[in-house]
Protein backbone atom coordinates (compact mmCIF):
# COMPACT_ATOMS: atom_id res chain seq x y z
CA UNK A 1 0.00 0.00 0.00
CA UNK A 2 1.21 3.46 -0.89
CA UNK A 3 1.20 6.01 2.56
CA UNK A 4 1.71 9.14 2.12
CA UNK A 5 4.66 10.08 4.26
CA UNK A 6 5.07 13.82 5.88
CA UNK A 7 8.87 14.92 6.37
CA UNK A 8 9.24 17.93 8.91
CA UNK A 9 12.40 19.60 9.49
CA UNK A 10 12.34 20.64 12.79
CA UNK A 11 15.06 22.20 15.03
CA UNK A 12 17.21 20.20 17.08
CA UNK A 13 16.81 21.33 20.57
CA UNK A 14 14.54 19.96 23.99
CA UNK A 15 10.74 20.26 23.99
CA UNK A 16 10.59 20.40 20.14
CA UNK A 17 9.02 16.89 19.61
CA UNK A 18 6.82 16.99 22.39
CA UNK A 19 5.47 20.70 21.04
CA UNK A 20 4.97 18.90 17.45
CA UNK A 21 2.95 16.29 19.30
CA UNK A 22 0.85 17.93 21.35
CA UNK A 23 0.06 20.32 18.53
CA UNK A 24 -1.13 16.67 16.35
CA UNK A 25 -3.09 15.71 19.11
CA UNK A 26 -5.08 18.40 19.93
CA UNK A 27 -6.61 18.79 16.39
CA UNK A 28 -7.11 14.53 17.04
CA UNK A 29 -4.13 13.41 14.59
CA UNK A 30 -2.73 10.25 15.54
CA UNK A 31 0.82 9.36 14.65
CA UNK A 32 0.96 6.09 13.32
CA UNK A 33 4.42 5.32 12.50
CA UNK A 34 7.59 8.09 12.79
CA UNK A 35 11.34 8.27 12.13
CA UNK A 36 13.77 10.77 13.24
CA UNK A 37 16.93 11.38 11.46
CA UNK A 38 19.15 14.22 13.44
CA UNK A 39 21.88 16.51 12.73
CA UNK A 40 23.44 19.14 14.26
CA UNK A 41 20.97 22.14 14.39
CA UNK A 42 17.67 20.43 12.56
CA UNK A 43 15.94 17.06 13.07
CA UNK A 44 13.99 15.28 10.05
CA UNK A 45 11.00 14.04 11.71
CA UNK A 46 9.14 11.53 8.87
CA UNK A 47 5.35 10.83 9.96
CA UNK A 48 2.66 8.99 9.21
CA UNK A 49 -0.76 10.12 10.61
CA UNK A 50 -4.41 9.32 9.81
CA UNK A 51 -4.81 13.08 8.73
CA UNK A 52 -2.30 14.08 6.26
CA UNK A 53 -4.39 17.14 5.14
CA UNK A 54 -4.82 18.34 8.63
CA UNK A 55 -0.82 17.35 9.88
CA UNK A 56 0.23 19.82 6.83
CA UNK A 57 -2.23 22.10 8.37
CA UNK A 58 -1.05 22.11 11.86
CA UNK A 59 2.46 21.75 10.78
CA UNK A 60 2.30 24.97 8.64
CA UNK A 61 0.98 26.76 11.48
CA UNK A 62 3.39 26.46 13.47
CA UNK A 63 5.89 27.43 10.92
CA UNK A 64 7.08 24.59 10.11
CA UNK A 65 8.53 23.02 6.41
CA UNK A 66 6.35 19.87 5.40
CA UNK A 67 7.37 17.94 2.54
CA UNK A 68 5.21 14.88 1.42
CA UNK A 69 6.44 11.57 0.22
CA UNK A 70 5.08 8.69 -1.01
CA UNK A 71 6.35 5.28 0.55
CA UNK A 72 5.31 1.76 0.50
CA UNK A 73 3.65 -0.07 3.50
CA UNK A 74 4.64 -3.56 3.55
CA UNK A 75 3.76 -6.09 6.35
CA UNK A 76 5.84 -9.29 6.67
CA UNK A 77 5.73 -12.34 8.75
CA UNK A 78 8.64 -11.39 11.87
CA UNK A 79 10.68 -13.97 11.37
CA UNK A 80 14.33 -14.12 10.20
CA UNK A 81 14.89 -13.77 6.57
CA UNK A 82 11.47 -11.94 5.56
CA UNK A 83 13.42 -8.43 5.32
CA UNK A 84 15.83 -10.18 3.16
CA UNK A 85 13.90 -11.58 0.60
CA UNK A 86 11.70 -8.51 0.34
CA UNK A 87 15.29 -6.59 -0.41
CA UNK A 88 16.57 -8.96 -2.87
CA UNK A 89 13.43 -9.31 -5.16
CA UNK A 90 13.68 -4.96 -5.55
CA UNK A 91 17.46 -5.36 -5.78
CA UNK A 92 16.07 -8.13 -9.06
CA UNK A 93 13.92 -5.65 -10.24
CA UNK A 94 16.48 -2.74 -10.03
CA UNK A 95 14.44 -0.48 -7.06
CA UNK A 96 16.81 0.78 -4.77
CA UNK A 97 15.45 1.22 -0.76
CA UNK A 98 16.83 4.52 -0.04
CA UNK A 99 15.31 4.41 3.60
CA UNK A 100 13.61 2.31 5.84
CA UNK A 101 12.07 2.30 9.20
CA UNK A 102 9.47 0.07 10.98
CA UNK A 103 8.39 -1.79 14.21
CA UNK A 104 7.11 -5.72 14.68
CA UNK A 105 5.44 -7.61 17.54
CA UNK A 106 6.80 -11.31 17.54
CA UNK A 107 3.82 -12.44 14.55
CA UNK A 108 4.13 -9.71 12.26
CA UNK A 109 5.95 -6.72 10.75
CA UNK A 110 5.38 -3.00 9.81
CA UNK A 111 7.74 -1.34 7.34
CA UNK A 112 6.95 2.02 5.72
CA UNK A 113 9.95 2.20 2.80
CA UNK A 114 11.22 5.01 0.31
CA UNK A 115 12.35 3.31 -2.47
CA UNK A 116 13.51 5.13 -6.23
CA UNK A 117 10.40 3.90 -7.91
CA UNK A 118 7.01 3.50 -5.46
CA UNK A 119 5.48 1.97 -8.58
CA UNK A 120 7.66 -0.88 -9.76
CA UNK A 121 7.66 -1.61 -6.24
CA UNK A 122 3.84 -2.17 -5.15
CA UNK A 123 4.10 -3.98 -8.74
CA UNK A 124 7.05 -6.36 -7.72
CA UNK A 125 5.66 -7.24 -4.06
CA UNK A 126 2.43 -7.64 -4.97
CA UNK A 127 0.69 -11.06 -4.15
CA UNK A 128 0.13 -11.51 -8.14
CA UNK A 129 3.58 -11.21 -9.20
CA UNK A 130 4.32 -14.29 -6.87
CA UNK A 131 1.78 -15.90 -8.54
CA UNK A 132 3.36 -14.90 -11.97
CA UNK A 133 6.96 -15.90 -10.68
CA UNK A 134 5.89 -19.19 -9.80
CA UNK A 135 4.43 -20.19 -13.16
CA UNK A 136 7.40 -19.12 -15.08
CA UNK A 137 9.74 -21.38 -13.01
Amino acid sequence: MIENQLSVLLENKMGVMADVCKSLAGQGINIRAMSVSDTVDHAVLRLIVDDPRGAIHVLGERGALVVETDVLQIHLDDKPGELGKLAAKLARAKVNIEYAYGTADNQRATLFLRVSDTKKALTVLSPKSKSRSRTKK
